[in-house]
């Protein structure tokens, strides 16, 4: 089943062969991407340890997941080798600043192995450009791992895939379907367009009381020394379940939905006062503020970004002691703290997004 379903996977992305396993989430998704690599690049490190390598560097967009670092911690590359790619307006890693800083490391001595880009960032929802990294990546000889936990399910979709053009050229993807395809928690998944096995190589232990290799079936199904777990879940049956109960088209079909609906509800922030977008959305992240009344047309005031970053946190309280919504906020850059609604539930609908906006003005008109 596991190989099954880590076939359909590879196809959507654009591999006709390649690797995977399930993961307990995408942060040990990503970890894992970052240990093959580094085997990938120095295999000595499985039986050498640290001492023999020299100082390896991590490329990663400044409005990556923070798993990237803590990864790096893990794995004892160091906080300090993860070297942090600066992004447009929308939160796109920018593949120019990415070659520049690529070279600066070599120059200083260190070795740069692996760049993370994201494929639908946090907050913002944005997805980096791909191809253009990849021929970054292709100059330099580095690894590309592509963080898709969020973003990786517009794969399904004909519409939308093409926020992920040239993922296909990655070496590895981390793809969460509990996120937007709503499969039950856990269910993550790293794929890896390699096909030698490297998944066991760098992390087999050869546990001859478990992985006998003279069993009358074929041992490639043991995929337990790919893992640097020993026991773990059965995920893969939670997508394999609801990909076969309403197939490919039906998942393509919630991925749509949450585009739509995200929209609608962008365009009827335009229509009421007190609304401002963030930006237009590039994915099912809405991010706005909420202006009150007693702060229209006060924007020149010294105050007025002091007044508007306490705004989200109390209607958020509010929404919360009411029990009506829950919805994130956050600072970002230069912007005070702004709301985040993302929307993905198939159950959505436009009245639930208008109801969204009601609540909102209803719980911070008086502030």
């Amino acid at each position: 089943m596991e190989k099954e379903v880590l076939r359909g996977l590879r196809q959507l992305v654009g591999w006709t062969k390649g690797d995977g396993i399930f993961c307990p989430g995408g942060s040990a998704s990503n970890m894992n991407a970052m240990n093959v690599a580094r085997y990938h690049h120095f295999p000595e490190v499985k039986s050498q340890g640290l001492r023999g390598l020299p100082q390896l560097v991590i490329f990663t967009s400044s409005e990556s997941h923070y798993s990237v670092k803590k990864g790096a911690a893990f794995l004892g590359f160091g906080t300090d080798n993860v070297i942090l790619v600066e992004v447009d307006d929308r939160g796109r890693m920018i593949p120019e600043d990415l070659d520049e800083k690529i070279v600066l490391a070599k120059s200083q001595g260190a070795v740069p192995f692996l760049v993370n880009c994201t494929s639908g960032t946090t907050v913002q929802g944005a997805f980096d450009p791909l191809d253009r990294i990849a021929d970054v990546c292709e100059r330099h000889k580095l690894w590309m791992h592509v963080d898709a936990a969020f973003g990786g399910s517009v794969l399904f979709s004909k519409k939308h895939r093409h926020l992920m053009n040239g993922v296909d050229r990655a070496n590895s993807v981390t793809w969460n379907p509990h996120k937007m395809l709503l499969a039950g928690q856990q269910c993550s998944v790293l794929l890896l367009q390699d096909n030698t096995n490297l998944l066991k190589r760098c992390h087999c232990a050869n546990a001859t009381y478990l992985f006998q290799q003279d069993k009358f079936y074929d041992v490639d199904l043991d995929v337990g020394d790919k893992s640097i777990q020993c026991g773990r879940k059965v995920d893969c049956l939670k997508l394999w379940l609801m990909w076969k109960a309403v197939g490919s088209s039906g998942l393509e079909d919630r991925v749509d939905k949450a585009f739509i609906h995200a929209r609608y509800l962008g365009k009827q922030m335009k229509k009421r006062e007190g609304f401002n977008l963030l930006h237009e959305p590039e994915f099912v992240n809405v991010c706005f503020w909420f202006i009150p009344p007693s702060m229209r047309g006060t924007e020149g005031d010294a105050t007025y970004q002091d007044k508007l970053a306490k705004v989200a946190p109390v209607v958020k309280k509010r929404m919360i002691e009411q029990g009506t919504m829950m919805m994130g906020y956050q600072p970002l850059g230069n912007n005070v703290n702004f709301f985040r609604m993302v929307v993905m539930s198939p159950a959505f609908s436009q009245k639930d997004m208008d109801f969204v906006l009601d609540e909102i003005e209803r719980l911070g008109k008086d502030l």
